[in-house]
């Protein structure tokens, strides 16, 4: 069974950083597009950040220059290293893989908070 498995997640005050994680396991993983998502109480979900195969980036506007997205393909894992963070990037946060099919991990939690 495919497993994405999130961590990292927690309580930072504003200004703040942290880096998630997550691991994959059961899939090729260099051959997946991975990105990660969140989604805010009350709100849609979001792309945060995606990596290609071959390591090309896109960002939301919102997390341009705060958040970098990186992924170790020996480890088969995905990092978000997030830093500056603000009261409004509280989320939970989705690891998000695809391919021909999609997967999606269980989410951490991130509250950022004085």
């Amino acid at each position: 069974q495919v497993q994405l498995v999130e961590s990292g997640g927690g309580l930072v005050q504003p200004g703040g950083s942290l880096r998630l994680s997550c691991a994959a396991s059961r899939i090729p993983f260099s051959d997946y597009q991975m990105s990660w998502y969140r989604q805010a109480p009350g709100k849609q979900r979001e792309l945060v950040a995606a990596i290609t195969t071959i390591g090309n980036t896109n960002y939301a506007d919102s997390v341009k220059g705060r958040f970098t997205i990186s992924r170790d393909n020996a480890k088969n894992t995905v990092y978000l290293q997030m830093n500056s963070l603000k009261p409004e990037d509280t989320a939970v946060y989705y690891c998000h893989a695809i391919r021909f099919v999609i997967y999606w991990g269980q989410g951490t939690q991130v509250t950022v908070s004085s």
